[in-house]
C-alpha cells in the first residue's frame, strides 16, 4: 500500500488565515488555486498557449491562422502580383481584343477588394481579441506563479527560523546539562571547595 505523503496534511484554511488573514471562500480564484497547489505540493507553471487553446474553439484557431497568413510578406507579395496582373490584363492585353472583363476603372476589382476587406477585418479583430484574452491568461498565470513563489519563500523562511530556534534551544539545553555535569563533578572531587565560604576564625 502506498504511504501518504508526509506533507499532505497542510490545511488550506490555515494557509489562508496565515498568509492572507482571511478564509478561502473570501479569496480570489487565483489565490485559492495557489493555496491548493501549496497544500498538494503541485506546480502551477504551464504553457500559456496550451491554456489558451483549451479555452478556444476551432473557429477561433482558424481566425488565428487566417490572420497569420494575411499578415505575412508572402500574402502581401502574392496579392500584389494578382492585382498587377489583373490591371495589366484588363487595361492592356485583353483590352486590345475587346475581351477585358473588368476595364478601367476596375469596378469589379474594387468590389472584390471591398468584400475581401469586409471579411478579413472581422477575422483579424477576432484574432486580436483572442490574443488579448491570451495576454490576460498569461498575466493571471504569472500572478499565480509569482504568488506561489512568494508564499513558498515565506514558508521557507518560517521553517528556517523554526529550525534555528530549535537549534538554539538544543544548544542551550546541552549547555545547561554540561554545566550541571561539571558542577556535579566538581562537588564530587575530594577536598573540593565549599560553595559558600565559612566564617573567618
Amino acid at each position: 500500500m502506498k504511504t501518504p505523503h508526509p506533507l499532505k496534511s497542510i490545511d488550506i484554511a490555515e494557509l489562508a488565515r496565515r498568509h492572507f488573514g482571511s478564509t478561502p471562500d473570501a479569496l480570489e480564484p487565483e489565490e485559492r488555486r495557489v493555496l491548493a497547489g501549496i497544500a498538494r505540493h503541485t506546480h502551477l507553471s504551464r504553457d500559456v498557449s496550451d491554456l489558451a487553446d483549451e479555452q478556444s474553439g476551432r473557429w477561433e484557431r482558424l481566425a488565428d491562422r487566417v490572420a497569420a497568413i494575411g499578415g505575412s510578406w508572402g500574402f502581401i507579395l502574392s496579392f500584389t502580383g494578382v492585382l498587377v496582373a489583373w490591371m495589366v490584363l484588363n487595361a492592356g492585353l485583353l483590352q486590345l481584343w475587346h475581351l477585358a472583363f473588368d476595364p478601367y476603372p476596375f469596378i469589379f476589382l474594387n468590389l472584390m477588394l471591398s468584400m475581401l476587406a469586409a471579411v478579413q477585418a472581422p477575422i483579424i479583430m477576432m484574432s486580436q481579441n483572442r490574443q488579448a484574452a491570451k495576454d490576460r491568461i498569461a498575466a493571471a498565470h504569472d500572478y499565480e506563479v509569482n504568488l506561489k513563489a512568494e508564499l513558498e519563500i515565506m514558508r521557507l523562511h518560517e521553517k528556517i527560523d523554526q529550525l534555528r530556534i530549535e537549534h538554539l534551544e538544543t544548544i542551550s539545553r546541552h549547555q545547561a546539562e554540561m554545566l550541571e555535569l561539571l558542577r556535579s563533578r566538581i562537588e564530587a572531587r575530594p577536598g573540593a571547595a565549599p560553595d559558600a565560604a565559612g566564617p573567618v576564625g
